[in-house]
């Protein structure tokens, strides 16, 4: 597994329990990643956050990355309310009252993760991932700063599942196999099915005559197909 200096969102605060504007203004100059939640959305479509005793605000248009647009971009920000997000501080502008007001980009802190991504990470890497969302054709997971990806339901499983919670829940933890990135088309393909081990590792665990726990993926004519269940972990068969 390749070591990836930028976790997916949720995986913990990137922030000291007390903050000072001088913490700030170095965190701004080295683009250092941190973390808040959004605790609300405005009419405009931009999220507010309240960092110890700073305001902030993440405009609509730093909230997702470009490649997302039309209404799935007002979906991807509104659904960011309530929860962590991983941004950068672009600016810290003092009002009239002389009180600071900080502008964050979630979309800065993904483009780090992408640009680590192309440096690091060719075809074959490792990388751990937190799954954001289920789907019968396949699981969206996030491999760092909210960048997200898709792992079809063909690479999901060395079995015959037929909804990508057979094997996943959402916010699980798990590790994923990149099979290439194109930075141009924004393409990530991603897969799980190699970390399973082949259909012979998986046999080699198990005796003539041992009984074990499986579950029933599917129903055919002509019999069943059942994953088996050795120790507490699922074998695909």
């Amino acid at each position: 597994m390749r070591r990836n200096i930028y976790l997916p969102e949720g995986s913990g605060p990137l922030l000291p329990e007390e903050l000072s504007l001088p913490f700030l203004r170095e965190a701004m100059q080295q683009q250092t990643i941190l973390s808040g939640t959004a605790i609300r959305c405005d009419g405009r479509r931009d999220l507010h956050f309240r960092l110890g005793p700073y305001d902030a605000i993440m405009p609509r248009w730093e909230a997702v990355h470009p490649s997302i647009s039309g209404s799935e971009r007002d979906i991807a920000v509104l659904s960011r309310v309530g929860k962590e997000s991983y941004f950068t501080i672009k600016s810290i502008q003092i009002d009239a009252a002389g009180r600071p007001k900080l502008l964050l980009s979630r979309r800065a802190a993904q483009e780090q993760a992408i640009d680590w991504l192309l440096d690091n990470a060719p075809p074959g890497t490792v990388l751990p991932a937190r799954v954001t969302h289920l789907a019968s054709f396949g699981a969206f997971v996030d491999l760092g700063c909210g960048v997200i990806s898709m792992i079809p339901l063909e690479y999901l499983s060395v079995s015959r599942i037929s909804h990508s919670r057979d094997r996943f829940r959402e916010d699980q933890p798990i590790y994923v196999l990149l099979r290439s990135l194109d930075w141009d088309t924004m393409r990530i393909q991603l897969s799980h099915r190699e970390l399973l081990g082949t259909w012979e590792e998986n046999a080699a665990r198990f005796q003539i005559g041992q009984t074990v726990t499986g579950i029933v993926r599917s129903v055919e004519d002509y019999g069943m197909f059942v994953e088996l269940v050795l120790s507490g972990h699922l074998r695909d068969h």
